[in-house]
């Protein structure tokens, strides 16, 4: 069933959360309030409602507590997080302008990465309304056996989660990479032809990000303004103006180049624009195989109106809207389309890199930034009580499956409490007691999926429990106070480094991280994209 979009609208527009919910979307009334503190400044967030234990919340700014900035934000979403494991939260600030509804998206592995919409009074609310549609619970479906708890996450993840967006962008970027590839001249062979579509789409998608922060001349429309520029300039109908006297020169000789080295005259070209190092815009070998590639200017035209029809953002902040990208979409982009056979690259599966880069490059920033600010690692107030205060937060999932978390879940579940170990297999745990043998001779049979990971048997089930226990009590204890003891003891580093950041109170942490990727140079031995 699709949402009712004008009684839903309304409600949005009037800020009505509670009928929003209750009699638009089918949820359930909820009483229930927590107050959050974040500091010496106490953040109330009271249930709008909810559906099989997932709760929607609402905070109503005031003038004492008005809307909470992004990293308090981030704060209270841990902390309301250790009450109410799957919850949303809309925000609105005390003069009821805006909306900020924010839904935090858990996978095995990875931090939690938070997402959030923005509505501002005056607006229709359609893109809202669109996310909230998979949301809604018809009263047939009220006594189905599988409406439950992670059905309700999966339908709001389906709403709320930004990917989508990426793979929407991806499907029409075939599309016209296809008919890009069509108006290409001066190449022979399709392979040839292909990549090079794909290397002049990657750059300009990579100067649309630039452009969008004002980098490029101060122009934020460059490449549109420039391509109209050099019609004005030659004429209307000269097709071949814009690649051959515009965009070749400011790959090679503008971005490409240092400024330096530049010639002066470029600039009454170009105007005013940085030296983007990389090898991007450096010529490429198809360029020196087939020196005379042409591209009308028409194919430019139907290009940018594509892009244009995106927000881009040269960062990775959460995204507001349906139409918004930032530069994950270049790596989503490479991953699909590569042609591994034809063009002889192999894209490296994320697990691998991830596992590869977070193990390196996150300690080593670790190690510059204490350097830095040494007093954020020491003492009463250092980052490592974040380690004691939520252990479980930093144990994978899957490591606690069965005791403080369900992995079988999407997103994994904390649990209340920990699944007992049936009597037989708690028999066999002590080892000073005699009969050891004896009282584990079941322990090599399969364990149920409430207790075990996929393929694991009691034995292992007892071991992963008892390695968790230990790295749980050093956590608790205090004992990890080193960066590299998360490698050791196979801990959520990632989301440690995230926490870290987003709860500074100081500016002085902060940019000793700045000041450690500022420097940190990394070497790729396998050379990918």
């Amino acid at each position: 069933m699709a949402i009712d979009g004008v009684r839903a609208r309304r409600h949005v527009q009037d800020f009505d959360f509670k009928s929003l919910f209750i009699e638009t979307l089918g949820w359930d009334h909820c009483v229930l309030e927590q107050t959050i503190w974040v500091g010496e400044t106490p953040y109330t967030l009271s249930a709008v409602a909810e559906k099989r234990g997932l709760v929607a919340f609402l905070f109503q700014g005031s003038n004492e507590v008005d809307l909470p900035d992004y990293p308090t934000r981030s704060r209270i979403e841990k902390e309301i997080t250790k009450a109410v494991h799957e919850h949303l939260v809309i925000y609105v600030d005390a003069a009821r302008s805006t909306q900020v509804w924010q839904w935090v998206k858990r996978e095995p592995n990875k931090p939690a990465a938070c997402r959030e919409h923005r509505y501002y009074l005056g607006q229709s609310g359609e893109a809202l309304i669109q996310k909230l549609d998979p949301l809604v619970v018809t009263l047939a479906e009220e006594d189905r056996d599988d409406l439950t708890i992670a059905e309700i996450a999966r339908r709001v993840r389906a709403g709320l989660d930004v990917e989508k967006v990426t793979r929407r962008f991806y499907d029409r970027f075939k599309k016209e990479h296809e008919a890009f590839r069509t108006f290409i001249k001066g190449i022979s062979g399709i392979t040839d032809l292909n990549w090079y579509a794909s290397i002049m789409l990657n750059r300009l998608m990579f100067i649309y990000f630039v452009q969008k922060k004002g980098f490029l001349d101060e122009d934020r429309d460059y490449l549109r303004n420039r391509l109209e520029q050099m019609r004005q300039q030659k004429g209307e109908g000269r097709f071949y103006t814009f690649y051959r006297y515009f965009l070749i020169r400011l790959f090679h000789e503008g971005l490409g180049q240092q400024e330096a080295k530049r010639d002066p005259e470029l600039e009454a070209l170009l105007g005013r624009i940085p030296y983007l190092n990389g090898g991007l815009f450096d010529v490429h070998q198809l360029e020196k195989d087939y020196s005379e590639i042409e591209i009308p200017d028409e194919a430019f035209e139907r290009l940018f109106d594509f892009f244009d029809a995106y927000r881009w953002h040269l960062d990775e902040r959460p995204l507001r809207a349906d139409n918004e990208i930032n530069p994950d979409v270049l790596g989503y982009i490479f991953e699909k389309y590569i042609n591994q056979k034809q063009m002889g690259a192999y894209y490296t599966k994320e697990d691998i890199t991830e596992y590869i880069s977070r193990n390196t490059i996150v300690p080593f920033l670790f190690d510059a930034a204490k350097k830095g600010c040494r007093i954020a690692f020491e003492g009463e107030q250092s980052v490592w009580n974040l380690l004691e205060a939520d252990p479980d937060r930093y144990i994978f999932p899957a490591v606690g499956h069965g005791i403080a978390w369900d992995a079988r879940q999407t997103p994994p579940q904390r649990l209340e409490k920990p699944y007992e170990l049936p009597a037989e297999i708690e028999e066999g745990v002590d080892a000073t007691r005699p009969n050891l043998l004896e009282r584990r001779k079941c322990w090599n049979t399969p364990a149920p999926a409430t207790h075990a990971l996929p393929t694991e048997i009691w034995r292992e089930v007892v071991a992963r429990r008892q390695r968790y226990a230990e790295v749980r009590a050093k956590l608790g204890s205090g004992e990890i106070r080193e960066i590299n003891d998360l490698i050791t003891y196979n801990l959520d580093i990632r989301q440690f480094a995230q926490d870290v950041i987003e709860s500074c109170e100081g500016p002085e942490l902060l940019r000793a991280f700045w000041q450690a990727l500022s420097n940190v140079t990394v070497l790729d031995p396998t050379c990918g994209s």
